[in-house]
């Protein structure tokens, strides 16, 4: 539970650097397709941040395995997502951009992770 609570400080604080950088910083030095992607991969990592957040919360509330689980999927997406996009953006590194895709997948399966635990927390009561 800790690790997700740091994740989700981090994960933030990160969200907020990147944008002040993209706003601040690379207009300067990234052409506009950059930037634009950059900021695909804040938009993606702050809103999944924040469902993260909202399912540790829930975590406290109920133990599920598949809250866990959804967590853990976010997660892994974000940093395969959001990252390959930045390292991507930042370092012309064109392996990375098989990576993205991935990453699009593990967020993907962690809303229907979330699906799960709701038919099936529908189903007990």
């Amino acid at each position: 539970m800790n690790f997700f609570w740091i994740f989700i400080a981090l994960s933030g604080t990160m969200v907020i650097v990147m944008d002040a950088m993209s706003v601040h910083i690379f207009k300067y030095v990234l052409p506009i397709e950059d930037i634009m992607r950059i900021q695909t991969a804040i938009t993606y990592q702050m809103y999944h941040t924040l469902i993260i957040a909202i399912l540790a919360i829930q975590s406290q509330r109920i133990i599920v395995k598949s809250i866990n689980q959804s967590i853990w999927l976010f997660i892994a997406g974000i940093v395969m997502f959001s990252g390959s996009l930045y390292l991507y953006t930042l370092t012309k590194l064109y392996g990375l951009f098989f990576i993205t895709p991935i990453g699009g997948m593990l967020l993907v399966l962690g809303w229907l992770s979330i699906a799960r635990f709701a038919f099936n927390f529908s189903k007990i009561k």
